[in-house]
């Protein structure tokens, strides 16, 4: 028998986010799988209901080994969380402080891939009001506009024209005062689950019929998002996709777990639009869809992660 059954694992999920119902649905699944794998279980609900609720006293108050992230956006994606169970000395699933923000960052590593080499659709940000005259000399409709440091396509829009663009602009700006104006790439998109450094066999997503983006609704609302697996490209392709999603995610130093997410230009090339530090992990989430894929169950999953990371943290089994 594992060592860390012997443990208590906190699974921290909730927060405040715009993705907390998201996380909330996340949390119960993963607690429920590790109950079932025979683990000792505390469920922390960070921020609870109530936003002045203190976090650190929350952990600090929690008896637990490890903790399971379940949070999505703002502070368990962005490197808060992460530090501060650091500082606590408690080892924990995914991505460290530095990788965790940096990859929260949209127009941060985008950046960085650019110098890197790694393709990524063109883009523009802005911290202060964007400016709409530079939007329209330097780039071409149709557009996407998203808040640079957010998750699960909230605020995001798709632009065909300047018409729309002032009304995205402020929906994107109502999450994140930094504001991504990025090109759109009309292609196929594929998602690509990476644990351990191992990626997993791509995902080709369809979204819902009657939206152009796979978006929130898309994503954990909508019942006719289709999947493709296998993805629908040559064995040769999937490969080249799984080792650009490895280096995308190797790049930013992320650790244990994530998604990276890729698309298809005209052309036939592919780019990169995100890694995602804390994936969902619910009913309609694609990193249990992918282990699914590989004949890994739910409660196989959230095992394997949790195991992944007490070994690297502790350095025992």
């Amino acid at each position: 028998m594992s060592l860390l059954k012997e443990k208590t694992v906190a699974v921290i999920y909730g927060g405040r986010s715009a993705e907390r119902e998201v996380s909330l649905e996340s949390g119960a699944g993963v607690a429920q799988a590790l109950i079932n794998k025979g683990y000792q279980v505390v469920k922390i609900d960070l921020y609870g209901e109530d936003e002045k609720f203190d976090p650190v006293k929350q952990l600090m108050d929690t008896e637990f080994d490890i903790a399971f992230i379940a949070l999505h956006g703002g502070e368990g994606e962005d490197g808060r969380v992460q530090a501060l169970l650091d500082m606590l000395e408690k080892p924990y699933t995914g991505s460290l402080p530095l990788a965790s923000g940096f990859a929260m960052d949209k127009a941060l590593t985008k950046r960085y891939w650019q110098g890197l080499g790694i393709p990524t659709p063109n883009y523009l940000c802005f911290s202060a009001e964007p400016d709409v005259d530079q939007i329209n000399e330097e780039m071409s409709y149709p557009l996407i506009i998203k808040p640079s440091r957010e998750g699960s396509t909230i605020g995001i829009s798709k632009v065909n024209d300047q018409s729309e663009l002032k009304a995205a602009l402020e929906d994107a700006k109502r999450y994140d005062s930094d504001v991504l104006v990025e090109e759109f790439v009309s292609g196929a998109e594929f998602t690509v689950t990476i644990i351990d450094d191992v990626a997993y066999a791509p995902i080709g997503l369809k979204p819902a019929q009657g939206h152009a983006l796979y978006d929130y609704e898309a994503k954990y609302l909508a019942d006719d998002t289709q999947y493709l697996l296998p993805c629908g490209l040559s064995d040769d392709l999937e490969l080249e996709v799984q080792a650009l999603a490895l280096d995308a995610y190797q790049s930013l130093n992320c650790r244990g777990w994530g998604r990276v997410d890729i698309m298809q230009t005209a052309e036939g090339d592919f780019t990169v639009l995100e890694v995602n530090t804390s994936p969902g992990m619910t009913s309609h989430s694609l990193v249990p869809m992918a282990a699914a894929y590989a004949d890994i169950s739910y409660d196989e999953l959230v095992e394997m992660i949790i195991e992944s990371a007490w070994q690297d943290c502790v350095g025992v089994s």
